[in-house]
């Protein structure tokens, strides 16, 4: 069948999750013709929602990193909003209350305050306090966000400023949770975008949680002419001559287009290129994924006692950041408590919600037959939040009795709704950071580019339409 004009775009973007739609955006608002494409029903990728018995349930967000108050400027959360003009009203986010590190005879609470954090860090660990606020200063310094920073350990580094174990592991607690693809260790760039918008910026959540950031970033993709297509993904990319040459769809339909922006991870982009074999990249496939446990009450986590935000913990003597051997790691993990940010009374969950997630053996989950499946969901669901509960004060009455509606997901889950392969929520470990792949019109973006979580993916989708589509 003969191909029209309308069969090409400028660019087509792969996947409608964060960093995707703001590379559209960025892309349309030069009258690129752009083309997003998502082979699920729901934008958002990572950072999505879904509904059971009438109740939204996010995906992903825990909270929004790089909070900071208006009339603050030059911070992630202020890029975002300029390169894609948007209005802080957009997002309607609201910041945390308090949120807090556990492990076993130290708890470190931190705000959307420096200062607050700092003081903790001095009263907990006063023969600490000058390495880490020289550590501080260096992160405060440091360009973390420059596409040429090599590969450093953050292991390696934080050990020159502090030389306590547990004031160490309860730095990285929070930050590899939030974004480290390695076991074990960070990339010291990836250490210090955490650290700054864990610590020196802060946490937020819109009331109606990640909706609200996804219709805010597909209303504008919209108005300003973006091409979508929803449950239709990218069966192979056709390579000619060491470029992208025409993309075959999952309805057998071909497009074709000058560039191609892919989010769906590193080594899934290459192995829909048809000058690869299936194994390609195998050795850079993530091995960290995460279980996700969500409980909803009829009381709010307030009246129960619970008023932190997110409480990262860890009952172990060090912390241990690995794929774990059995299907489920329940000595660390988060704990989320979406009610608690600082909405009026009319505002937030209706409900409330107690979320929790730990790390996971990918391989095991995959190898359960059905009903063996079903039972290790109910049978972890229950270790994850007894395990969780010593970390918060104790209930005057069961949970049980106040449960209302339950959900969990596995990283089979996360592999059937985002592509990522063995369930990796951070991709790969070795990240392209100049979203640079071996054909010359095909780059990536978000997870694998480098740049975690919610604001570092509408940041990685903005920087790769910068660089390699608008030449900027």
């Amino acid at each position: 069948m003969a191909r029209t004009a309308s069969d090409h775009y400028d660019v087509v973007v792969i996947g409608a999750g964060m960093s995707g739609l703001a590379a559209g955006i960025r892309l349309a608002m030069y009258d690129r013709r752009v083309l997003i494409l998502e082979r699920h029903n729901a934008p958002g990728g990572l950072n999505s929602f879904y509904s059971i018995s009438g109740r939204k349930y996010d995906v992903g967000l825990h909270a929004m990193t790089n909070y900071v108050p208006p009339g603050v400027k030059g911070t992630p959360l202020v890029k975002i909003l300029r390169q894609l003009r948007l209005k802080r009203d957009d997002f309607d986010l609201r910041p945390q209350g308090y949120s807090r590190i556990a492990i076993p005879g130290c708890d470190l609470t931190f705000t959307n305050e420096f200062a607050h954090f700092e003081a903790q860090v001095a009263d907990a660990f006063p023969e600490q306090i000058d390495g880490f606020r020289r550590l501080a200063s260096h992160i405060r310094d440091y360009e973390e966000a420059a596409l040429d920073n090599p590969d450093i350990s953050a292991r390696h580094v934080v050990g020159e400023f502090i030389t306590d174990p547990v004031l160490e592991d309860m730095l990285f607690l929070p930050l590899m949770y939030y974004g480290s693809a390695r076991e074990g260790d960070m990339d010291f760039p990836q250490f210090a975008i955490m650290f700054k918008a864990l610590f020196f910026e802060g946490f937020a959540r819109p009331p109606e949680g990640v909706r609200q950031i996804i219709r805010a970033l597909t209303d504008r993709y919209r108005a300003l002419g973006g091409e979508r297509k929803m449950k239709l993904g990218v069966k192979e990319l056709r390579v000619r001559d060491g470029l992208v040459n025409e993309l075959l769809l999952d309805d057998g339909s071909l497009i074709t287009a000058d560039k191609v922006l892919s989010t769906i991870g590193e080594v899934e982009t290459r192995r829909l290129c048809s000058d690869t074999t299936p194994d390609v990249g195998a050795d850079n496939v993530g091995s960290l994924s995460f279980v996700e446990t969500i409980t909803v009450t009829s009381k709010k986590p307030a009246e129960l006692g619970w008023n932190d935000t997110i409480v990262f913990f860890n009952a172990r003597e060090r912390f241990h950041y690995a794929r774990p051997d059995a299907l489920v790691d329940p000595e660390s993990g988060v704990i989320c408590f979406p009610n608690n940010y600082d909405y009026s009374e009319e505002e937030g969950p209706p409900e409330g919600l107690f979320r929790l997630t730990a790390l996971a053996n990918y391989d095991r989950w995959l190898a359960l037959e059905e009903s063996d499946y079903r039972a290790a969901k109910s049978e972890w669901f229950g270790a994850l939040r007894d395990s969780a509960l010593r970390f918060l004060p104790r209930l005057v009455e069961p949970l049980d009795g106040i449960t209302v509606a339950t959900d969990m997901f596995t990283p089979k889950t996360i592999t059937r709704y985002t592509g990522h392969l063995s369930g990796a929520i951070y991709g790969a470990p070795v990240k392209r950071k100049r979203g640079e792949t071996h054909l010359g019109n095909l780059y990536l973006c978000g997870t694998d580019q480098g740049f975690l979580g919610i604001t570092g993916a509408m940041l990685s989708g903005i920087s790769m339409a910068n660089l390699h589509c608008l030449g900027e």
